[in-house]
């Protein structure tokens, strides 16, 4: 199946050579081709270059995008939206003048997406979670990384992780799973989580392995919730599974997790909405990913990650939503690009390197998605007629997007 997209207003993140992220400077450089074609064949990208240099091709379909732009789908490298129910009343207890740590003291939290977790089949599970990832395909999203996180008994942390992995058979975008046992410590092991650790890691993580589950491992290393020495634990037990480190790290205090991080060469590190020097000193040089949850710094009105210190000494960094029932209810990356654009001062060209190639980067997919590259798979936003992708983060509560394809194929 050959289909032809001919007349591109602008096509952008066209990457000739492979490369596995942008960093520093390179961050706002933004390849495109104007008056463009992409040639699609049997859901890879074959070909594209300048409508000039177009020759006379037999194709299946032929789509003209006059007027109208291509770009990747958005690459969205940090997600839990296998949850149930939601937390709305928490949403309105934080308007009445609740902290985030104040709710969880009362229950509520990450324990109270486990309660509502653990009362559901895996059916129900997976009917309801489905629909989110529908969602954030229509919303441009081609790839996705999906936490467990929301069990923390044996049960539900791989009934998440089956869920993911039905989610992943069953829909064409690339997914990855991550285990997140060590998101908060449940009820039941309140005085002892060393115990609960022992049993994440001499039970839980031998069935991950078995039945292939899970690809990344990941840690809440945070004050209140799982220190530096238990992340060490944690990444250590991972490594002998055969499983890559990630961590939520620095989202309120900074307690020496992204170093740990850069210890065991984890993929990415992620929040970082507290960072200071030493942080960033400790990802240079690195094959870390910082990434930025801007939709959770809006939502909690928390600081925001400091981008532009981020990539001004050099550094990479990738966007995420953070899509989740407690702190970020939405997986919409159009408006993480405009979010990190308005409130992190990043230009466009730096958020849409972030949101593509840097983030299937944070996934261990930058040889499948994130640019326009032949070979790579056909995964693209088709946009309605704008002036220019800067539109993209200035209409910040829209999404300029008429279609989306994956695998070379509209979705409904």
């Amino acid at each position: 199946m050959k289909i032809l997209f001919k007349n591109i207003k602008e096509l952008i993140q066209v990457r000739e050579n492979s490369i596995a992220f942008v960093s520093g400077k390179d961050m706002k450089v933004l390849p495109t081709i104007k008056n463009a074609f992409l040639l699609v064949e049997d859901g890879l990208i074959s070909d594209f270059g300048s409508m000039d240099e177009l020759s006379d091709i037999q194709v299946n379909q032929v789509i003209d995008a006059s007027g109208k732009m291509i770009m990747p789908t958005w690459c969205d490298s940090h997600t839990h939206i296998v949850y149930a129910g939601n937390r709305e009343g928490e949403f309105v207890g934080r308007i009445n003048g609740l902290t985030y740590e104040e709710i969880a003291n009362n229950g509520g939290g990450i324990l109270n997406s486990a309660k509502k977790l653990q009362a559901v089949s895996e059916d129900e599970l997976y009917n309801q979670s489905k629909v989110r990832l529908e969602e954030v395909m229509n919303l441009g999203t081609g790839a996705v990384e999906i936490k467990s996180g929301y069990g923390l008994t044996y049960e539900s942390e791989l009934k998440m992780l089956r869920v993911i992995k039905r989610l992943k058979e069953n829909y064409p975008i690339e997914i990855k799973a991550t285990f997140l046992g060590a998101h908060a410590v449940p009820s039941n092991y309140k005085n002892n989580k060393e115990g609960y650790l022992a049993m994440l890691i001499d039970e839980v993580m031998p069935q991950i392995v078995k039945e292939n589950l899970a690809e990344f491992v990941d840690v809440f290393c945070e004050k209140g919730y799982f220190s530096v020495e238990d992340t060490k634990t944690i990444l250590e037990a991972a490594k002998k599974h055969g499983l890559i480190p990630k961590i939520h790290v620095n989202q309120f205090t900074s307690i020496g997790g992204v170093q740990v991080g850069v210890q065991y060469n984890a993929l990415s590190v992620d929040h970082l909405e507290v960072m200071n020097p030493e942080d960033i000193n400790a990802l240079k040089n690195t094959t870390t990913m910082p990434v930025a949850l801007p939709s959770c710094s809006y939502f909690l009105g928390i600081p925001y990650t400091p981008a532009r210190k981020i990539i001004d000494e050099g550094l990479p960094l990738a966007l995420a939503t953070d899509y989740n029932p407690g702190s970020t209810p939405s997986g919409n990356m159009n408006f993480v690009v405009s979010t990190a654009c308005i409130k992190m001062k990043m230009t466009p060209e730096e958020a849409i390197n972030a949101a593509t190639i840097n983030g299937a980067y944070a996934m261990g997919l930058e040889t499948k998605v994130g640019s326009i590259s032949k070979g790579k798979l056909a995964n693209f936003i088709l946009t309605k007629p704008i002036n220019s992708y800067g539109f993209i983060p200035y209409s910040f509560g829209n999404n300029q997007i008429e279609s989306v394809f994956v695998k070379g194929e509209k979705i409904k």
